[in-house]
Parts: C-alpha cells; sequence; structure tokens
C-alpha cells in the first residue's frame, strides 16, 4: 500500500531576525521522530515556503533529510506558477533525498491543463508525486473525475492530499473512481480525522502540534481498536477544531512548539501575524482543559489517555 500514517506538515522555525534557524528545526525532526510518526512534510503552506528563498528551500531539505538520516520519508512541497518551475522544485528535492513532492496545482480552471501539469511533473522525476488539493488556498477546484483520471492514467501520481470541503463526501467519489492503490491522506488540521479513516483514507498531513495525539488515533485505528480511536479523538476534538483556525493556525502552531522548547523563537514572516495575549490564555486553557500541558518537555504518552 505504500505510504501510510501521520506525516505531520511541519512549520519551519526561524531565528528572531527571520533567519532558517537550522538549530531548531534539527530538534523538530527529533521530537517527530521521539512522537513516532511515520514520516514528515515540509515546505508546505505551513512552512511558509511561499515566502522563502530558493536557497532557504534547498537549505530546509537538506537539513530535515540529513537530520532523519534515512529513518522516515521526507516529503516535500512544490508550487509554482508553472510547470517548469515546479518541475524544477521537484527535481531539486528528489536529488536533495526527498521521498516524494506534494505538488499544488497550477491557477487555472482547466482540467486538460491540471492533467497536463501533473503528468509533466511526474514524468520528470522518479518519486511520486502527490496531489495538493486545497481550492481555499490555491483558488483550483480539482473533481473528483480529474483526480481518479489522474491516479489512473499517471504513472507516479500515486496520492493526494485532500482538504475541499465537503473532504469526507469527495473521499468516497475518488476512492469509487481511482484504482485501490491510490494513497489518500486527509488534511484540514485533523477535524475529520476518524471519519476519514473509516472512509479509507491512507493517513494524514497536517500541521496539528500535539502530533502525538493523532499517532494515537492512527495506531488504534489499525489494531483494530476503533472504541479507543474514537475516544482519543473526541478527548481532543476541542483543540484540534481551536488550533486549526483559517489565516492564524500557524501562530497557534508555532506557540505550541515553542513553549514545547522545541522551538527557540515564534518568528512569522510577513504578513503573518503572532497571537495575543488574551489568545495565548485562551488556546492554554483548552490545551489544559484537555488534559495537555505546555509545561511537559517531550512525548506526552498515549498511556495518560483515557477512551
Amino acid at each position: 500500500m505504500g505510504f501510510q500514517g501521520v506525516l505531520p506538515i511541519l512549520p519551519t522555525p526561524f531565528t528572531s531576525s527571520g533567519a532558517v534557524d537550522e538549530s531548531s528545526l534539527r530538534r523538530l525532526i527529533d521530537f517527530e521522530l521521539d512522537v513516532g510518526v511515520h514520516g514528515v512534510s515540509i515546505l508546505g503552506f505551513m512552512g511558509e515556503a511561499h515566502k522563502m528563498a530558493e536557497s532557504e528551500r534547498k537549505l530546509v531539505v537538506q537539513c530535515v533529510v540529513d537530520q532523519l538520516g534515512g529513518a522516515l520519508p521526507t516529503w516535500v512541497g512544490v508550487r509554482a506558477y508553472g510547470s517548469a518551475g515546479a518541475i524544477e522544485q521537484a527535481r531539486e528535492a528528489q536529488e536533495l533525498g526527498a521521498a516524494a513532492v506534494f505538488v499544488a496545482p497550477i491557477d487555472i480552471q482547466n482540467d486538460q491543463a491540471l492533467y497536463d501539469h501533473y503528468a509533466a511533473v511526474a514524468n520528470a522525476v522518479d518519486i511520486p508525486v502527490i496531489i495538493h488539493d486545497f481550492p481555499e488556498s490555491f483558488g483550483t477546484i480539482l473533481s473528483p473525475d480529474l483526480i481518479a483520471r489522474m491516479a489512473n492514467e499517471i504513472d507516479g501520481v500515486d496520492y493526494i492530499k485532500l482538504e475541499e470541503l465537503p473532504v469526507l463526501d469527495k473521499l468516497t467519489r475518488i476512492r469509487s473512481k481511482a484504482h485501490e492503490a491510490f494513497g489518500i491522506f486527509g488534511g484540514l488540521g485533523g477535524e475529520y480525522f476518524l471519519e476519514e479513516l473509516h472512509r479509507g483514507a491512507n493517513g494524514i498531513m497536517t500541521g496539528f502540534a500535539f502530533p502525538e495525539v493523532l499517532v494515537a488515533i492512527y495506531n488504534a485505528f489499525r489494531e483494530g481498536d476503533e472504541a479507543r480511536a474514537a475516544g482519543i479523538f473526541d478527548r481532543y476534538i476541542p483543540l484540534i477544531r481551536y488550533e486549526f483556525q483559517p489565516r492564524i493556525g500557524l501562530a497557534y502552531r508555532k506557540f505550541v512548539y515553542h513553549k514545547r522548547g522545541i522551538i527557540a523563537d515564534r518568528f512569522i514572516r510577513p504578513p503573518g501575524r503572532l497571537i495575543d495575549a488574551y489568545t495565548e490564555r485562551e488556546l492554554t486553557g483548552i490545551i489544559k482543559r484537555v488534559g495537555l500541558s505546555l509545561d511537559a518537555r517531550g512525548v506526552q504518552a498515549a498511556e495518560s489517555w483515557s477512551r
């Protein structure tokens, strides 16, 4: 079945002056390894890839691949105005050791042009291509029929990160049209993770800053303990819901990773903004209410979570 599980979308840590913070990035990778994730996804929206120079993109990929040391796959985000730029980014990611690339659509509402774009990228690399379906951010709608056609006809287009609402209906429609091995990963902060698993999702790619929760849900579900998976999901959905607020979710996640001692600074490149003091107290209160802590260091063990 290829790739499965929890592959968190990681933020890119920056220093207080806005430079890529390699030390914090390496600590973040070590933390994800301790959590037991099944891979990592970098240079997506939450990674602020659209605000970075090409040399910085390269630095981030090199750092992550090196720190993982082959222990887990690295998926790298690709977004460009045209196919030539996307191919260049995908090839570079492959050369630097990426296991796959998740590719944004080009800004055109034409099925054949979109098909040709993904075919061009897939034909240019030897690693899998993941379709990134997120029309709220990209402005381009990929129909279930187009997605299934690309899955069935283009060698190398092997997965999708699915983030168009109503996501569950779309997931089922794609599952009914695409070949059985086509991999579907959820996103959207994890709000629909349990239902996505029930509908046949392979896993999830999202930026939730307590990834151990997502790993516990996934592992329980795959072990056949659906009651425990549902219990964990239900316990933490207030935090999952709150953290996944459009246009400010990155600020929440950097706040949490900073408070957990994983990244040194919360800096977000403009036009992003940090959360205010009231929101910090509000978020901290929700984290405490669901039984997690910002003061504890390291992974917060699933054994302490009741059904």
